[in-house]
């Protein structure tokens, strides 16, 4: 593993953090305090490239590695984690399917329109009784004339509801595959698939998501499929893949939720020795002080122990090795990074840190759904002990 940047993935970060310091830092509290989602930003961070960084050409995207794509969202991510998310979502939930299973058609049809950020793409997985158990999924399909007739609903789909979105990618049981034998008895297994789905379908509505502790100023959504009808060619794949390319995705999407841990940590972690150089008790600054220098000194330690895990994971999945476990691994270790650093970095700006006006508090807030999003913590555990032999027997 090469431990040194290409000169286009370091031009590519000092772009991005040049972009965010700019255009995203002087906006990013007043967003959050207003919920707002920004089109004119998303628009912004589409010119430069953002979405569909690893696409190659030919659909309208940047044609380089995956890392590439996790170092923007890093560096999105050190200055907001709402925009962060936007492009995360963006990549890996909604074009990631299309580009990884769509047909020729379906990749020509979307993915240059959402390349140039025409357009967002959502991932309907999680619903209101299905969360870590993707298995409860209730959304239904059937083929009726021809098309396919969609009910249900999803909850907390990112990028599903302001005027840029175009498209959601909505898994749905499509029939069944038989009975599967259990200690309990006979069960009937589910085939899942699935479909893309236009927004502005007849039957196909969407409500925003307010109130939220994180994540203030992207755009979440509730979705509801009544009747909704789109043409038999809409499904993604092959007929009850569903379910692989929904792990397969998530999988992708860890190393996403991983970058947004890094990244944050890494403001975070800024925000506390810039304030602890300028904060001063007892005549001098707090950062001399042995308990204040010492945590700074871990945060930085961590920090670089999350980045070169997620960055190893990266090289395997551009390197077309398997990268299941270090991407369950990284999502863990990042995510759980950012919460240490950022607790740490408010009890250094002490009763400030408590206040809105201290950008430190909206990251406090925002790391949290790092833990829970694509996969909780809980679940990656499971996932890398499996992955690791536990509960293999000799």
């Amino acid at each position: 593993m090469d431990f040194w940047l290409k000169d286009e993935q370091k031009m590519l970060r000092y772009n991005i953090r040049e972009f965010a310091e700019q255009e995203i830092a002087p906006v990013a509290m007043e967003l959050d305090e207003k919920e707002e989602f920004s089109c004119d930003l998303t628009r912004k961070m589409a010119k430069l490239g953002l979405f569909g960084i690893y696409v190659p050409a030919e659909f309208g995207g940047a044609g380089m590695d995956y890392l590439s794509y996790i170092i923007a969202v890093e560096e999105i991510c050190r200055i907001d984690g709402s925009h962060g998310a936007t492009v995360a979502a963006g990549n890996s939930l909604g074009i990631g399917p299309i580009y990884y299973y769509g047909s020729k058609k379906q990749k020509n049809e979307w993915l240059p329109r959402l390349c140039a950020g025409e357009i967002l793409a959502s991932f309907g997985l999680t619903e209101p009784n299905a969360g870590s158990d993707a298995g409860a999924s209730k959304t239904n399909a059937r083929l009726e004339n021809g098309q396919w007739v969609v009910n249900g609903s999803k909850i907390f789909i990112t990028n599903s509801t302001s005027k840029m979105a175009g498209i959601c990618t909505v898994q749905a049981i499509t029939g069944t595959k038989g009975q599967k034998v259990g200690p309990y008895g006979s069960i009937e297994t589910k085939e899942v698939s699935c479909i893309l789905v236009p927004n502005g379908t007849p039957g196909f509505t969407t409500k925003k998501m307010t109130k939220k502790m994180m994540w203030r100023s992207s755009d979440t959504g509730e979705l509801y499929f009544d009747d909704c009808r789109v043409p038999e060619e809409n499904l993604l794949g092959k007929r009850g893949e569903g379910f692989h390319q929904m792990l397969q995705t998530l999988d992708n999407g860890r190393l996403a939720i991983a970058a947004m841990g890094l990244g944050g940590a890494q403001g975070a972690y800024e925000l506390a020795m810039k304030y602890a150089k300028a904060r001063k008790q007892f005549g001098k600054p707090i950062s001399t002080f042995q308990i204040n220098a010492f945590k700074l000194a871990d945060m930085a330690t961590e920090i670089e122990a999350a980045r070169n895990l997620l960055y190893k994971a990266c090289y395997l999945k551009d390197q077309g090795k398997p990268f299941g476990k270090e991407a369950a691994m990284a999502k863990l270790y990042c995510s759980e990074v950012m919460g240490r650093v950022t607790n740490e970095a408010l009890q250094i700006h002490g009763g400030y840190g408590l206040m809105k006006e201290y950008n430190i508090e909206r990251f406090y807030r925002d790391y949290k759904l790092l833990t829970i999003g694509e996969g909780t913590s809980e679940v990656q555990r499971i996932v890398i002990s499996r992955r690791i032999g536990c509960f293999e027997t000799d």
